[in-house]
């Protein structure tokens, strides 16, 4: 269904120097939230005001928005609770609920029944792969609660992501909110050890629960387990199977959208190798597929190769983007793009937007009609 997409470079924006991720949703008073990392967010710097986990208030259209930090970072509305790094928010019922994974874990086991504790006398070696857990904002960024329950490396997942819709999720197929999570390249993989690196083959779980229970429980959850009779199967955690499989692999994040005007499904994450603009975009009909690709980009021929009208420093280190939710055309063919990098504190390590379209196949021709021995076939 689409071609191609183009990216108009004079419109480059760079925001919040310093601080990376910015994957955002669209919530119930019109703004967007997300959350950032290792910065002061909007007006800090790298270390200025820096925090380990912040979430921001972005407000306005793609070309006179304006940021604010809600939970951490300098002049902060309210100060940071916990530690952690984010790639996935989503607003329903005017709650907040992101994804979170640690810096620096506790010393928890591998099962419920665990206590918080962000106490560096016991926490683990800087590890995002150890555990997703859930948090939830009733108060449009300014407070944060965690979930008594994790997902853990040892259920095969790691960092997850939300599918955003619309506005406060308006325009969701069903009552159900989705969830993908990158499968590990192996279940005893740490931080220390493998790095922020690509993780090969890859492959995505997708989860959904019940708009109702988001934050209810591990049981509350169900998983794609294939297609069946041309119909996803749901079923427990033991019965998940990849939704999305590369293998040239999945990165260690990942972003999902919905376009309504389209009625399309996107995904965009890694491939290859990590933090050089090596990024796959995908489409789909449905949450679960079946994926063709939109747009494939690798290490010789990164994301912003050439960027004619923007004269913004630059280095090919781009490892996330993902679409605004709030800032699709009319049409759903006009889009802004955010991405970030990892420039330690320069260049894309940073919020960065580009409006760009998307580029349509055209519709095949009708086939001619059939011929008859008396001439053309009637209507």
């Amino acid at each position: 269904m689409i071609m191609d997409i183009e990216l108009d470079w004079s419109t480059h924006r760079r925001e919040a120097q310093g601080s990376d991720n910015f994957q955002l949703t669209w919530a119930d008073d019109d703004n967007l939230y997300g959350a950032w990392g290792d910065g002061g967010g909007f007006g800090g710097a790298n270390d200025d005001g820096r925090d380990s986990l912040g979430f921001a208030r972005i407000e306005g259209g793609w070309n006179t928005y304006r940021g604010y930090n809600v939970w951490g970072g300098k002049n902060a509305e309210n100060p940071p609770q916990f530690p952690g790094k984010s790639w996935g928010t989503i607003c329903v019922g005017g709650v907040l609920y992101s994804w979170i994974v640690p810096d620096n874990p506790d010393a928890a086991g591998s099962g419920d029944g665990f206590r918080f504790t962000d106490d560096p006398a016991v926490a683990w070696p800087r590890d995002h792969y150890r555990y997703v857990h859930l948090a939830r904002s009733k108060d449009h960024g300014a407070t944060w609660e965690r979930a008594p329950w994790r997902w853990w490396r040892e259920d095969n997942l790691i960092v997850a992501t939300f599918l955003n819709h619309g506005r406060d999720d308006d325009g969701a197929r069903d009552e159900f909110v989705y969830s993908y999570f990158l499968r590990p390249e192996r279940t005893d993989v740490t931080q220390s050890e493998f790095k922020l690196n690509v993780h090969k083959p890859g492959a995505l779980f997708l989860a959904r629960v019940h708009r109702d229970h988001i934050f209810a429980g591990r049981d509350a959850y169900e998983w794609f387990g294939g297609v069946v009779k041309g119909k996803p199967a749901w079923g427990p955690l033991a019965s998940k199977q990849p939704v999305f499989e590369n293998p040239e692999g999945t990165g260690w994040c990942v972003s999902a959208i919905h376009n309504r005007a389209l009625g399309r499904y996107f995904l965009a994450t890694e491939h290859g190798v990590s933090e050089r603009g090596s990024l796959g975009l995908y489409d789909a009909p449905a949450p679960w597929g079946p994926w063709t690709t939109v747009k494939y980009w690798t290490a010789a021929h990164p994301f912003g190769q050439t960027r004619p009208g923007s004269a913004l420093e630059w280095k090919d280190n781009i490892f996330f983007f993902s679409f605004v939710p709030k800032w699709w055309g009319a049409d759903g063919r006009e889009f802004t793009l955010l991405f970030t990098g990892a420039g330690k504190g320069q260049d894309n390590d940073s919020l960065n937007t580009v409006r760009g379209r998307f580029i349509m196949r055209k519709p095949p021709a009708p086939p001619p009609p059939e011929k008859t021995p008396d001439g053309p076939a009637g209507p």
